[in-house]
C-alpha cells in the first residue's frame, strides 16, 4: 500500500503507546506527519534506547518521499540520545531539528485513540507476532480511512473496496 500513499508533511511527531500482549504490556511506536498522515509504526517489547534507535532507522527507511525537517517528541529521555546517534550515523539529515515539548503531541495522541479502539475490540493479543500483524492491518485500514491513498477519498466506500480488491488481486 505504501506506493499509493499521498505525501506527508516535513514535520514528524513521534510517540509511543502500549498494548497488552498476553499478560505483558508491549509498546507501539508511531510517527504521524503534521498533516495527520501516518508515516510509520513499529511494535516493540521494550521502551528503551535501542527501540528508539530501531524506530528512527525504520522511519527513515520507510518508502516516503519527504525527509523530516523537525521531529517532535514528548519528554521521554531516550529520544535525544537516539536522535544524536541517528544524526552521527547519517540516518537522519544533519539539518533535522528535535523539539521536545511535553504536550506538543496531542494530535498523535488523538490518532492513537482510533487504533486503540480497534484493538480493544479484539480484547487481547496472544503473541507478539500476532499483535504485530494485526496492528499492521489496523494501521493500513486507518490510513485508508483517513484519506492517505492517492486518488481515493476517505469516505468513498466503493472506491476503497475496489482499491483493496486491486491490492489483493480479487474481483470486487
Amino acid at each position: 500500500m505504501r506506493p499509493q500513499l499521498k505525501m506527508g508533511g516535513t514535520s514528524y511527531r513521534l510517540n509511543e503507546t502500549y498494548a497488552k500482549v498476553g499478560r505483558e504490556w508491549k509498546y507501539l511506536y508511531r510517527a504521524v506527519s503534521s498533516r495527520g498522515c501516518t508515516i510509520e509504526f513499529m511494535p516493540s517489547t521494550k521502551r528503551d534506547l535501542s527501540a528508539a534507535n530501531r524506530f528512527l532507522k525504520k522511519l527513515i527507511r520507510a518508502d516516503h518521499p519527504r525527509l523530516p525537517l523537525t521531529i517532535r517528541v514528548d519528554k521521554h529521555a531516550t529520544y535525544p540520545e537516539a536522535f544524536t546517534a541517528s544524526i552521527q550515523d547519517k540516518v537522519l539529515p544533519f539539518d533535522c531539528k528535535l523539539r521536545r515539548v511535553k504536550y506538543i503531541n496531542n494530535a498523535i495522541e488523538q490518532d492513537h485513540r482510533v487504533i486503540r479502539r480497534r484493538w480493544r475490540a479484539a480484547q487481547c493479543f496472544r503473541s507478539f507476532h500476532t499483535a504485530e500483524w494485526t496492528l499492521e492491518g489496523i494501521e493500513s485500514l486507518h490510513m485508508r480511512r483517513k484519506g492517505q491513498v492517492k486518488r481515493l477519498e476517505g469516505r468513498d466506500s466503493v472506491g476503497q473496496a475496489k482499491f483493496v480488491a486491486g491490492l489483493f488481486g480479487i474481483s470486487a
